[in-house]
C-alpha cells in the first residue's frame, strides 16, 4: 500500500482538459474536492486546454466551444462545438507525441474512448476524464460538485481555482523529472497534461506524484 499524508480539509478548484501534471499532484493532498461548476467560464484558463510535447516543442490541444471562449456562461452551462472533428485531430496529435512513449499502448484506448464519445457540456467531458484518472492513478480524494459559488471560503478550504493557468505552466516545479519522448530534442518540459507523464512513466507516475508533493 502506498503510504500518503492528506489534508483533512477540502480542496475547491476548477476542472480541466486533461490536467496539468501539477493540478493532478495537488489533488493526492486532499481527502475532499469540490470542482467547481458555478462560477463564470473562464478563458486563457485549462478548462478546454491541455498541452503536450512534440518533436518541435509544446502543442496547444484546445477544445472548441459554442459560442466561443468569450462567453459569460456558467461553467456548468458552456457547450462543447463540434463542427469540426477535434477529437479525432487530438488524438492524432496525441499519437503522434507519444506513439513512441512506453506506455502509449497501454493508455491510448482510454484516451480515445474519453474523446469520442460527444459529451455536450464541457463540465461534464472533464469530469469523466478526472474520474478515468482518479481511477489509473489511484486519486483517494472524494471528488465532487460544488453546489452554489461563494467567492471566498473559510480557512479549512483551499481555494485554487485559476491557480493553475496556462501562463504560469511554468512557475511551479513539482520538483521531479522523468524521461519524456523528445527530451533530447527539446529538453524537459515542465508541468505538461497529465498524458505526458501516464505515457512515459505509467505506473509509476502514482509514485512520483505522491513523493514529490507541490508546496501550494
Amino acid at each position: 500500500m502506498i503510504k500518503q499524508n492528506i489534508h483533512k480539509g477540502a480542496l475547491i478548484i476548477e476542472n480541466q482538459y486533461f490536467p496539468c501534471v501539477n493540478y493532478i499532484n495537488t489533488l493526492f493532498q486532499f481527502s475532499n474536492v469540490k470542482i467547481e461548476q458555478y462560477e463564470t467560464y473562464q478563458k486563457m484558463s485549462f478548462r478546454n486546454r491541455s498541452v503536450v510535447a512534440g518533436s518541435n516543442g509544446v502543442v496547444d490541444l484546445s477544445v472548441p466551444l459554442e459560442n466561443g471562449r468569450n462567453q459569460r456562461l456558467l461553467m456548468k452551462e458552456v457547450r462543447i462545438s463540434y463542427l469540426s472533428n477535434w477529437q479525432v485531430q487530438h488524438f492524432r496529435t496525441i499519437e503522434s507525441c507519444y506513439s513512441r512513449s512506453p506506455y502509449f499502448e497501454f493508455y491510448r484506448d482510454g484516451v480515445w474512448d474519453l474523446l469520442r464519445k460527444k459529451q455536450s457540456f464541457l463540465l461534464d467531458m472533464n469530469l469523466e476524464i478526472l474520474n478515468w484518472l482518479k481511477k489509473v492513478l489511484k486519486i483517494p480524494a472524494g471528488i465532487s460538485l460544488t453546489e452554489g459559488y461563494e467567492k471566498n471560503y473559510p480557512e479549512d478550504v483551499k481555494d485554487l481555482r485559476n491557480h493553475f493557468l496556462p501562463k504560469n505552466r511554468l512557475v511551479q516545479d513539482a520538483g521531479f523529472r522523468y524521461t519524456q519522448v523528445f527530451e533530447d530534442r527539446i529538453g524537459f518540459q515542465s508541468n505538461l497534461s497529465i498524458l505526458d507523464l501516464l505515457f512515459c512513466s505509467g505506473p509509476e507516475s502514482i509514485h512520483l506524484l505522491i513523493d514529490n508533493k507541490l508546496t501550494i
